[in-house]
């Protein structure tokens, strides 16, 4: 069965619809309204070889805040909806990438509950037209919505593109082995019987 998911989420905020395929081949249709977070789901897409489409109309004249979490809230909400039962995957997946400067690990856990670490200072407050602190915000948002533990950790790096390129790296490669099916998981990989 392909593990696939559409998910629609509209408020006074945002309208959101987005479709995300964990078996697919890294194709991604990303239209967020902010070019620097379009191009960090295009490279969690490619890199972790997920078929994804988001589209999203926000209020951005507010400002980036409500389009960037709730972006979040609806991918999380797809990755959990694509993965069904859990029944055979490998459940934990974890990936340190290098992007020049950057060093960043993420660890993640299919577990069914969510818990969210973060550890990164970026050395200003903006790329392009997102604020920085919006990637914990985002982050946050994928971990809680997707019942996943999810930690995140930048070991080393200066340059603020180069750090949020290699987080959402990290996450599409964590997230792609966490999701891989290994032939010698019965059922799936808990001794509750259960990843929720």
């Amino acid at each position: 069965m392909p593990r696939t998911s559409t998910v629609e989420r509209s408020t006074k905020e945002t309208q959101i619809k987005a479709s995300l395929n964990l078996d697919g081949a890294g194709k991604s249709e990303i239209s967020t309204g902010i070019g620097f977070l379009n191009h960090m789901l295009e490279g969690f897409s490619k890199h972790g070889f997920f078929d994804l489409t988001i589209m999203v109309n926000g209020d951005l004249d507010v400002d980036g805040h409500h389009t960037t979490e709730d972006a979040g809230i609806v991918l999380g909400t797809a990755i959990k909806e694509a993965l069904g039962d859990k029944a055979g995957i490998k459940r934990y997946g974890s990936f340190i990438l290098p992007m020049d400067d950057a060093l960043c690990l993420c660890a993640i856990d299919l577990c069914g509950r969510p818990y969210f670490s973060y550890d990164c200072e970026f050395p200003v407050e903006r790329v392009g037209e997102l604020d920085t602190e919006l990637m914990r915000e985002f982050f946050y948002a994928v971990s809680y919505s997707a019942g996943m533990n999810l930690h995140l950790k930048m070991i080393n790096g200066f340059n603020a593109h180069h750090m949020a390129e290699a987080m959402f790296k990290a996450f599409g490669k964590a997230l792609d082995e966490a999701c891989a099916f290994d032939p010698r998981v019965k059922g799936v990989l808990s001794t509750k019987g259960a990843l929720a």
